[in-house]
């Protein structure tokens, strides 16, 4: 899509007789108000977290949850590749 105005966008779709849809100034300054406050919140939460401080104990425990993560990962793969594998014998990719 391209970079048009929202009158270029509204005249291409309405044409220039077709009148002005109901609400439209209000629905729009609605929602870039909405996005705004999304944004703020956002940028409350980024600022948070970055703040709060993490122990040692509880970055170990983050290690050892993800590592038990993939290797959980890694065996689920292993096991579907052996059963894909017994299949009706190997057949090109291609076919």
């Amino acid at each position: 899509m391209y970079n048009d105005s929202i009158e270029t966008l509204l005249l291409r779709h309405y044409g220039s007789n077709a009148p002005e849809p109901e609400g439209l100034e209000q629905r729009l300054s609605a929602s870039v108000q909405r996005k705004a406050a999304e944004a703020h919140q956002q940028q409350v939460r980024v600022r948070h977290v970055s703040e709060q401080r993490i122990s040692r104990r509880r970055v170990i425990q983050l290690v050892a949850l993800s590592s038990a993560g993939l290797g959980l990962l890694g065996s689920g793969v292993a096991s579907i590749e052996g059963i894909l594998g017994t299949q009706d014998g190997q057949r090109p990719a291609y076919s």
